[in-house]
């Protein structure tokens, strides 16, 4: 099975916008206005195509949706395709108009199977975000369309205001009227200006467009904002009552038992102490045995809670600390860069999520074998831990992986489980950091 279970919506979709006098000198600015013809230019000749070649798609795919259900499969591929076209006109107005937009992402897959990936492919085409931005892709192509065709205007009548230089009486003018050849500079200069105008003109209507489609509104920036707040703080505090009970269970079952059995030997050895001194030295042996493997397991609870090494060398340290103690071989391959003050709650969830995935694989999978990398990545951390055990792994109520799950949604981060029947199983964890 896949499990995606996202942190929330970004927490800033959008850095807002210059407002006011800044606005309007971004939206007045040649340069920028240049960028816009130009990109606007090279869509009208390209996105026609695109624009047509989805068309296409969405045609044979109503058309066969009643053959076989093939026509399902090529409305899929419909949505990726345009899934594929809105990122990319994200990325585009983002880089034109440096409005740091939030790249456009893929609905997770929250089911396995089938069923799970039409699902997931059935909420991702009823998305509003993609469907604003690919509307935005289709204007900017007919905007483009008409800037190729302002161009050639231009073109024409710059032709037309040197036609006294080698034509007499009459020429052609504009939509094939006839008009006198001193005529014809005059008319060729208005062209060659209302042309000017009209595509400048466009540039600064795509702009407008691209804020009103595909920037988020104050408001739902706000709602996104409230939205990943409130889901890091349950997934703090679920993490932490899960954490709560994990050492509370740990030290039932393991500490406390362990230290009665030590306060039992003490007492059978008093009252051996002057009648068996032999038999009350052997129990205080016994005793001390046991209060060492509990102070071992007492040390192996804290170092679940906070790992010291962590904080004194860093991940890569603790990490390698960590295969060492493991059950079964690991392949480790860290590279990461120097981390920040910012990266401490990135590290420590980083750890933990791989420490609990070595446990569960050591425990439940059968595997003889891991796989853990870790890279720098995005101003963050991304790590993922691979055995070759039987899967089969899902994400249950006060679970390990559930533990993993809200560790990382209280980080800010996202996790992703693949774990088909028969293996292998595979975790990936993506945490920023908070500079």
């Amino acid at each position: 099975m896949t499990t995606s279970i996202p942190p929330a919506p970004p927490a800033a979709p959008v850095v807002p916008a210059p407002t006011g006098a800044a606005s309007r000198h971004a939206v007045t600015q040649p340069r920028r206005i240049f960028l816009t013809i130009l990109e606007l230019a090279a869509l009208g000749v390209v996105g026609s195509g695109v624009v047509a070649g989805l068309s296409a798609l969405l045609g044979v795919g109503i058309g066969l949706v009643f053959l076989f259900g093939i026509g399902l499969f090529v409305l899929a591929g419909l949505v990726y395709a345009l899934f594929g076209v809105a990122w990319f006109e994200v990325q585009r107005v983002s880089d034109l108009y440096r409005l740091q937009l939030s790249p456009l992402q893929w609905r997770p897959r929250t089911r396995p199977g089938f069923g799970g990936w039409l699902r997931n492919v059935s909420r991702q085409a009823i998305d509003g975000r993609m469907w604003r931005a690919v509307l935005n892709f289709v204007i900017a192509c007919v905007g483009g369309t008409l800037v190729i065709r302002l161009f050639g205007g231009m073109i024409w009548s710059a032709f037309l205001s040197f036609s006294p230089l080698h034509a007499r009486g009459t020429v052609e003018g504009p939509f094939r009227s006839v008009m006198a050849v001193e005529w014809a500079p005059v008319v060729g200069i208005l062209g060659i200006v209302a042309a000017m105008a009209g595509i400048v003109g466009i540039a600064l209507l795509h702009r407008v467009i691209t804020r009103a489609l595909v920037v988020p509104g104050r408001e739902a920036e706000l709602t996104a904002q409230v939205k990943t707040t409130s889901a890091q703080r349950a997934g703090a505090v679920r993490a932490a009552e899960l954490e709560r009970t994990r050492i509370e269970r740990d030290l039932h079952d393991g500490v406390q038992p362990r230290l009665v059995s030590v306060g039992m030997t003490l007492g059978l050895a008093q009252q051996k102490i002057d009648s068996d001194p032999a038999a009350a030295k052997e129990l205080i042996g016994e005793a001390h045995t046991s209060t060492k493997a509990a102070i071992t397991e007492l040390r192996q609870l804290a170092r679940g809670i906070h790992t010291s090494v962590l904080d004194d060398r860093g991940l890569d340290a603790a990490l390698s600390a960590l295969a060492g103690r493991s059950h079964i071989p690991v392949q480790l391959d860290v590279r990461i860069d120097a981390m920040p003050g910012g990266c401490r709650d990135a590290e420590a969830a980083v750890y933990f999520s791989i420490a609990e995935s070595l446990t569960n694989a050591a425990k439940h999978s059968r595997a003889n074998e891991c796989r853990v990398v870790v890279r720098s990545r995005d101003g963050g951390l991304w790590a993922r831990v691979e055995d070759n055990g039987m899967g089969g792994a899902q994400v249950q109520p006060g679970g390990g992986l559930d533990g993993i799950t809200n560790r990382v949604l209280a980080a800010g981060g996202t996790f992703r489980l693949d774990s088909p029947a028969g293996g292998p199983t595979s975790l990936e964890v993506t945490v920023p950091c908070a500079f």
